[in-house]
Protein backbone atom coordinates (compact mmCIF):
# COMPACT_ATOMS: atom_id res chain seq x y z
CA UNK A 1 0.00 0.00 0.00
CA UNK A 2 1.02 3.22 -1.29
CA UNK A 3 1.02 6.96 1.42
CA UNK A 4 1.77 9.98 1.03
CA UNK A 5 3.90 11.94 3.52
CA UNK A 6 3.63 15.15 3.76
CA UNK A 7 6.20 17.36 5.26
CA UNK A 8 5.06 20.84 7.24
CA UNK A 9 8.10 23.34 8.12
CA UNK A 10 6.51 25.17 10.92
CA UNK A 11 6.79 26.58 14.41
CA UNK A 12 6.55 25.01 18.28
CA UNK A 13 3.54 26.92 18.79
CA UNK A 14 1.61 25.32 15.57
CA UNK A 15 2.34 21.76 16.73
CA UNK A 16 -1.01 21.22 18.18
CA UNK A 17 -3.89 23.14 15.76
CA UNK A 18 -2.16 21.44 12.76
CA UNK A 19 -1.68 18.48 13.89
CA UNK A 20 -5.20 18.52 14.43
CA UNK A 21 -5.90 19.82 11.29
CA UNK A 22 -4.21 16.87 10.11
CA UNK A 23 -5.70 14.39 11.78
CA UNK A 24 -9.22 16.15 10.92
CA UNK A 25 -8.30 15.45 7.36
CA UNK A 26 -7.29 11.69 7.73
CA UNK A 27 -3.86 11.88 8.92
CA UNK A 28 -2.65 8.31 9.36
CA UNK A 29 0.17 9.47 11.55
CA UNK A 30 1.67 12.10 12.63
CA UNK A 31 5.95 12.40 13.48
CA UNK A 32 7.18 15.93 15.26
CA UNK A 33 10.72 16.35 14.25
CA UNK A 34 11.89 19.36 16.61
CA UNK A 35 15.58 20.44 16.52
CA UNK A 36 15.72 21.29 20.52
CA UNK A 37 15.72 17.68 20.65
CA UNK A 38 19.55 17.97 20.05
CA UNK A 39 20.60 20.40 22.46
CA UNK A 40 18.35 19.34 25.37
CA UNK A 41 20.07 16.80 27.68
CA UNK A 42 18.77 13.13 26.61
CA UNK A 43 20.96 11.42 29.17
CA UNK A 44 18.76 10.21 31.81
CA UNK A 45 20.57 10.02 35.65
CA UNK A 46 20.82 6.55 34.91
CA UNK A 47 22.81 7.03 32.44
CA UNK A 48 20.73 6.09 29.68
CA UNK A 49 21.71 8.11 26.19
CA UNK A 50 19.62 7.72 22.78
CA UNK A 51 21.60 9.22 19.89
CA UNK A 52 19.90 11.77 17.35
CA UNK A 53 21.07 12.58 14.21
CA UNK A 54 21.67 15.51 13.28
CA UNK A 55 20.60 15.29 9.69
CA UNK A 56 17.22 14.14 10.35
CA UNK A 57 16.35 17.54 11.64
CA UNK A 58 15.78 21.40 10.32
CA UNK A 59 18.08 24.23 11.63
CA UNK A 60 15.04 26.31 12.83
CA UNK A 61 11.75 25.67 13.34
CA UNK A 62 10.02 22.16 13.48
CA UNK A 63 8.72 19.63 10.78
CA UNK A 64 5.35 17.97 10.86
CA UNK A 65 5.33 14.82 8.99
CA UNK A 66 1.99 12.88 8.29
CA UNK A 67 1.06 10.23 6.35
CA UNK A 68 -1.96 9.78 4.35
CA UNK A 69 -3.77 6.99 1.53
CA UNK A 70 -2.83 7.75 -1.99
CA UNK A 71 -6.00 7.76 -3.39
CA UNK A 72 -7.87 9.80 -5.54
CA UNK A 73 -9.37 12.20 -2.35
CA UNK A 74 -5.23 13.21 -1.86
CA UNK A 75 -5.42 16.31 -3.86
CA UNK A 76 -8.66 17.72 -2.12
CA UNK A 77 -7.25 16.72 1.21
CA UNK A 78 -4.01 18.52 0.54
CA UNK A 79 -5.93 21.90 -0.59
CA UNK A 80 -7.85 21.71 2.47
CA UNK A 81 -5.13 21.26 4.72
CA UNK A 82 -3.21 23.81 3.18
CA UNK A 83 -6.15 26.46 3.47
CA UNK A 84 -6.55 25.55 7.08
CA UNK A 85 -3.37 26.38 7.99
CA UNK A 86 -2.78 29.58 6.76
CA UNK A 87 -6.13 30.66 8.08
CA UNK A 88 -4.53 29.74 12.10
CA UNK A 89 -3.21 33.40 11.59
CA UNK A 90 -6.09 34.62 12.32
CA UNK A 91 -5.90 33.18 15.60
CA UNK A 92 -2.77 34.91 16.22
CA UNK A 93 -0.94 31.48 15.66
CA UNK A 94 2.27 32.06 14.53
CA UNK A 95 2.55 29.13 11.38
CA UNK A 96 6.47 30.14 10.83
CA UNK A 97 7.17 29.62 7.23
CA UNK A 98 4.56 27.30 6.68
CA UNK A 99 6.53 25.54 3.65
CA UNK A 100 4.76 22.24 2.78
CA UNK A 101 6.43 19.81 0.70
CA UNK A 102 5.09 15.46 -0.36
CA UNK A 103 6.29 12.68 -1.29
CA UNK A 104 4.98 9.09 -1.79
CA UNK A 105 6.27 5.88 0.60
CA UNK A 106 5.92 2.63 0.98
CA UNK A 107 3.87 1.55 4.16
CA UNK A 108 6.71 0.25 5.70
CA UNK A 109 8.33 3.96 5.50
CA UNK A 110 5.89 5.63 7.70
CA UNK A 111 5.57 3.03 10.09
CA UNK A 112 9.24 2.60 10.73
CA UNK A 113 9.57 6.62 10.98
CA UNK A 114 7.82 6.79 14.50
CA UNK A 115 11.12 4.60 15.70
CA UNK A 116 13.98 6.87 14.70
CA UNK A 117 13.01 9.65 17.01
CA UNK A 118 11.22 7.94 19.66
CA UNK A 119 12.64 5.96 22.95
CA UNK A 120 12.15 5.60 26.24
CA UNK A 121 12.59 8.71 27.89
CA UNK A 122 11.89 9.88 31.51
CA UNK A 123 9.80 12.59 31.31
CA UNK A 124 9.44 13.87 35.40
CA UNK A 125 11.46 11.96 38.47
CA UNK A 126 8.78 9.17 38.30
CA UNK A 127 7.05 8.86 35.15
CA UNK A 128 9.00 7.41 31.88
CA UNK A 129 7.27 6.95 28.48
CA UNK A 130 8.39 3.59 27.04
CA UNK A 131 6.80 2.86 23.21
CA UNK A 132 5.15 -0.16 22.75
CA UNK A 133 7.67 -1.43 20.51
CA UNK A 134 10.69 -1.45 22.51
CA UNK A 135 11.67 -3.31 25.57
CA UNK A 136 12.62 -1.58 28.69
CA UNK A 137 13.44 -2.44 32.45
CA UNK A 138 12.74 -0.44 35.27
CA UNK A 139 15.74 1.57 36.34
CA UNK A 140 14.62 2.35 40.00
CA UNK A 141 11.94 1.05 42.76
CA UNK A 142 9.89 4.12 42.53
CA UNK A 143 9.96 4.36 38.22
CA UNK A 144 6.22 4.19 36.69
CA UNK A 145 6.22 3.23 33.24
CA UNK A 146 3.50 4.57 30.44
CA UNK A 147 3.54 2.17 27.30
CA UNK A 148 1.73 4.02 24.41
CA UNK A 149 1.82 3.52 20.69
CA UNK A 150 1.27 7.08 19.04
CA UNK A 151 -0.91 5.41 16.43
CA UNK A 152 -2.06 8.89 14.98
CA UNK A 153 -1.74 12.32 15.13
CA UNK A 154 -1.64 12.81 19.09
CA UNK A 155 2.22 12.62 19.99
CA UNK A 156 4.06 10.70 21.97
CA UNK A 157 3.97 12.40 25.20
CA UNK A 158 7.11 14.05 25.53
CA UNK A 159 6.08 17.57 24.04
CA UNK A 160 6.52 20.36 26.55
CA UNK A 161 2.97 20.85 27.34
CA UNK A 162 2.56 16.87 28.00
CA UNK A 163 5.66 17.00 30.31
CA UNK A 164 4.55 20.01 31.97
CA UNK A 165 1.11 18.50 32.34
CA UNK A 166 2.77 14.89 33.79
CA UNK A 167 5.03 17.23 36.06
CA UNK A 168 1.97 18.77 37.45
CA UNK A 169 0.16 15.75 38.27
CA UNK A 170 3.09 13.89 39.84
CA UNK A 171 2.70 17.13 42.60
CA UNK A 172 -0.94 16.99 43.07
CA UNK A 173 -2.00 13.62 42.42
CA UNK A 174 -3.08 11.23 45.98
CA UNK A 175 -4.35 8.35 46.32
CA UNK A 176 -7.92 7.67 45.33
CA UNK A 177 -8.43 11.09 43.71
CA UNK A 178 -11.22 11.21 40.97
CA UNK A 179 -9.42 13.02 37.92
CA UNK A 180 -10.96 14.26 34.25
CA UNK A 181 -8.41 14.45 31.31
CA UNK A 182 -10.16 16.99 29.02
CA UNK A 183 -8.75 16.92 25.56
CA UNK A 184 -7.21 13.31 25.96
CA UNK A 185 -5.49 13.03 23.31
CA UNK A 186 -3.15 9.81 23.58
CA UNK A 187 -4.61 9.01 26.68
CA UNK A 188 -1.16 9.73 28.12
CA UNK A 189 -2.31 11.79 30.93
CA UNK A 190 -4.85 9.36 32.25
CA UNK A 191 -2.73 6.35 32.15
CA UNK A 192 0.16 8.74 34.50
CA UNK A 193 -2.57 9.63 37.21
CA UNK A 194 -4.02 6.25 37.46
CA UNK A 195 0.17 5.30 38.18
CA UNK A 196 0.55 8.13 40.24
CA UNK A 197 -2.49 6.47 42.85
CA UNK A 198 -5.48 8.20 41.51
CA UNK A 199 -8.73 6.27 42.10
CA UNK A 200 -10.78 7.25 38.88
CA UNK A 201 -9.92 9.18 35.22
CA UNK A 202 -12.38 10.11 32.84
CA UNK A 203 -10.65 11.47 29.71
CA UNK A 204 -12.66 13.18 27.28
CA UNK A 205 -11.60 14.05 23.85
CA UNK A 206 -13.96 15.54 21.17
CA UNK A 207 -12.38 13.63 18.09
CA UNK A 208 -13.35 9.88 17.52
CA UNK A 209 -9.54 9.04 16.61
CA UNK A 210 -8.27 10.52 19.65
CA UNK A 211 -10.86 8.81 21.98
CA UNK A 212 -9.43 5.64 20.13
CA UNK A 213 -6.14 6.22 20.51
CA UNK A 214 -6.69 6.73 24.47
CA UNK A 215 -9.00 3.38 24.33
CA UNK A 216 -6.06 1.57 22.97
CA UNK A 217 -3.08 2.99 25.64
CA UNK A 218 -5.48 2.53 28.27
CA UNK A 219 -5.71 -1.26 27.49
CA UNK A 220 -2.34 -1.52 26.42
CA UNK A 221 -1.46 -0.37 30.48
CA UNK A 222 -4.12 -2.79 31.96
CA UNK A 223 -6.23 0.22 33.33
CA UNK A 224 -10.06 -0.80 31.49
CA UNK A 225 -11.23 -0.71 35.18
CA UNK A 226 -9.68 2.83 35.97
CA UNK A 227 -9.72 4.73 33.56
CA UNK A 228 -13.70 6.05 31.41
CA UNK A 229 -13.22 7.43 27.75
CA UNK A 230 -16.21 9.14 26.37
CA UNK A 231 -16.59 11.50 23.36
CA UNK A 232 -17.38 14.59 24.20
CA UNK A 233 -17.06 18.48 23.88
CA UNK A 234 -14.75 19.60 26.63
CA UNK A 235 -17.03 18.91 29.62
CA UNK A 236 -19.84 20.22 27.98
CA UNK A 237 -22.57 18.43 29.78
CA UNK A 238 -20.50 16.61 32.51
CA UNK A 239 -21.82 16.45 36.33
CA UNK A 240 -18.59 14.10 37.44
CA UNK A 241 -17.16 15.64 40.25
CA UNK A 242 -13.56 15.82 40.71
CA UNK A 243 -10.62 16.49 42.84
CA UNK A 244 -8.32 17.53 39.53
CA UNK A 245 -9.15 18.46 36.22
CA UNK A 246 -6.18 18.42 33.56
CA UNK A 247 -6.47 19.91 30.35
CA UNK A 248 -3.60 20.18 27.88
CA UNK A 249 -5.36 21.97 24.87
CA UNK A 250 -4.84 25.72 23.36
CA UNK A 251 -5.15 28.49 25.22
CA UNK A 252 -8.10 29.95 23.59
CA UNK A 253 -9.99 27.08 23.83
CA UNK A 254 -9.03 26.84 27.91
CA UNK A 255 -11.11 29.30 28.02
CA UNK A 256 -13.94 28.08 27.21
CA UNK A 257 -13.14 25.20 29.79
CA UNK A 258 -12.91 27.17 33.01
CA UNK A 259 -16.42 27.75 34.46
CA UNK A 260 -17.01 24.16 33.89
CA UNK A 261 -14.08 23.04 35.70
CA UNK A 262 -15.04 25.39 38.39
CA UNK A 263 -18.69 23.91 38.72
CA UNK A 264 -17.25 20.25 38.54
CA UNK A 265 -14.39 20.85 41.17
CA UNK A 266 -14.46 19.67 44.70
CA UNK A 267 -13.46 22.74 46.91
CA UNK A 268 -9.66 22.81 47.14
CA UNK A 269 -9.33 21.16 43.65
CA UNK A 270 -7.01 21.12 41.18
CA UNK A 271 -7.12 22.88 37.68
CA UNK A 272 -4.10 21.78 35.79
CA UNK A 273 -3.93 23.88 32.72
CA UNK A 274 -1.44 23.54 29.53
CA UNK A 275 -0.61 23.92 26.04
CA UNK A 276 -0.40 27.77 26.92
CA UNK A 277 2.24 29.36 24.34
CA UNK A 278 4.17 31.93 26.48
CA UNK A 279 2.31 35.05 24.72
CA UNK A 280 -1.20 34.50 25.91
CA UNK A 281 0.12 33.31 29.42
CA UNK A 282 -1.39 36.55 31.17
CA UNK A 283 -4.49 36.38 29.21
CA UNK A 284 -5.65 32.50 30.85
CA UNK A 285 -3.91 33.97 34.01
CA UNK A 286 -6.15 36.67 34.38
CA UNK A 287 -9.33 34.67 32.98
CA UNK A 288 -8.39 31.48 35.90
CA UNK A 289 -8.00 34.56 38.73
CA UNK A 290 -11.10 36.27 37.65
CA UNK A 291 -13.13 32.98 38.04
CA UNK A 292 -12.06 32.58 41.66
CA UNK A 293 -8.46 30.24 40.83
CA UNK A 294 -5.82 30.90 42.79
CA UNK A 295 -2.87 30.07 41.07
CA UNK A 296 -0.39 28.17 43.12
CA UNK A 297 2.35 27.15 41.02
CA UNK A 298 3.74 28.55 37.20
CA UNK A 299 5.80 26.31 35.05
CA UNK A 300 7.47 26.61 32.16
CA UNK A 301 9.38 25.14 29.09
CA UNK A 302 10.23 25.69 25.98
CA UNK A 303 8.28 29.09 25.47
CA UNK A 304 5.30 26.93 27.01
CA UNK A 305 3.19 28.03 30.22
CA UNK A 306 1.37 25.25 32.65
CA UNK A 307 -0.31 26.40 35.60
CA UNK A 308 -1.33 24.37 38.57
CA UNK A 309 -4.57 26.54 40.08
CA UNK A 310 -6.71 25.58 43.25
CA UNK A 311 -10.20 26.34 43.49
CA UNK A 312 -10.04 28.51 46.70
CA UNK A 313 -10.67 32.07 47.37
CA UNK A 314 -7.04 33.70 46.76
CA UNK A 315 -7.44 36.21 49.97
CA UNK A 316 -7.52 32.82 52.14
CA UNK A 317 -3.96 31.89 51.44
Amino acid sequence: MNWIEIIIHTTNEAIEPISNILNDAGANGVVIVDPSDLTKEKRSKFGELYELNESHYPTSGVLLKAYFLNNDEWSIKKETIQENITNLQQYEIDIGLNKMITREVQEEDWENEWKKYFKPIAVTDRLTIVPSWETYQKQHDDELMITIDPGMAFGTGTHPTTVLSMMALEKVVQKNDIVLDVGSGSGVLSIAAILLGAHHVYAYDLDEVAVNSTIINRDMNHFEENITVKQNDLLTNVHQKANIIVSNILADILLQLIDDAWNLLENEGYFITSGIIKSKEQMVKEALENKGFFIEKTNELDNWISFIAIKSNKNSR
